[in-house]
């Protein structure tokens, strides 16, 4: 089982993306967006609850709103006024997944690369 990331690219400082992950045919519990930069080591951005409690990393709070919608088994990420600092490869993950009758935790996406360059 795998989620679908999308909605990466090439943004200036300042501008804005969407990138969404999907969960299709599957229920998804807490769902959450992490990032990597170049040598870094991989960050919690944003997480979501399936009843729709949120928490942000303190770098994005204020700029990036996650959002999600259980019909649909999508979760969102806005991600306004962006900074260079805030390229990196961008990954969805679920906490626990339902999908075909079956149980799985700690669900990833494929990451999509965001950068923000002038």
């Amino acid at each position: 089982v795998q989620l679908q990331a999308s909605g990466g690219g090439l943004v200036q400082p300042g501008g804005s993306l969407r990138l969404s992950c999907a969960a299709p045919g599957s229920s998804a519990s807490d769902m959450s967006w992490y990032r990597q930069g170049p040598g870094q080591q991989r960050e919690l951005v944003a997480t979501i609850t399936r009843l729709g409690g949120t928490n942000y990393a303190g770098s994005v709070k204020g700029r990036f709103t996650i959002s999600r919608d259980n019909a649909k088994d999508t979760a969102d990420l806005q991600m306004d006024g962006l900074k260079p600092e805030d390229t990196a490869v961008y990954y969805c993950n679920a906490a626990v997944v339902i999908y075909g009758g079956r149980l799985y935790s700690d669900v990833w996406g494929q990451g999509t690369q965001v950068t923000v360059s002038s």
